[in-house]
């Protein structure tokens, strides 16, 4: 059966949240959002494309920086509302030039920095 990106659940914005993991290390590196049509062009190209809010516009990872994001593996949880995209990482993944987005943590009631930026 083919997979048709309509059959996903979306927001009442049309969106659903898309979790970016390193296929190979398995590590979190961000959360971004999708809608549809980016859900179709990233399984089009392999490239991860996004919706940006902020910007009302798709948004390819690394279009612009070159860290970009190949495809590797696309998957939606059992409720069909998240997205989990596996991916080859060129480069940090945050816009703070760092490896993953998930760079603070909790600890003792304190925040700690887990990674600096990479450049």
């Amino acid at each position: 059966m083919a997979f048709d990106p309509a059959t996903l659940k979306y927001d009442d914005k049309g969106l659903i949240p898309a979790i970016a993991q390193d296929a190979d290390s398995h590590e979190v590196l961000m959360m971004a959002w999708m809608n549809a049509e980016s859900v179709a062009r990233t399984l089009d190209t392999g490239k991860v494309t996004y919706w940006s809010r902020s910007r009302q516009s798709f948004w390819i990872k690394g279009e612009s920086s070159g860290n970009v994001q190949e495809l590797v593996d696309f998957r939606y949880d059992c409720d069909r509302d998240c997205l989990l995209v596996l991916v080859r990482q060129t480069g940090p993944a945050c816009h703070t030039n760092r490896r993953s987005c998930f760079y603070t943590a909790v600890r003792e009631g304190e925040d700690v920095e887990l990674m600096t930026p990479m450049m």
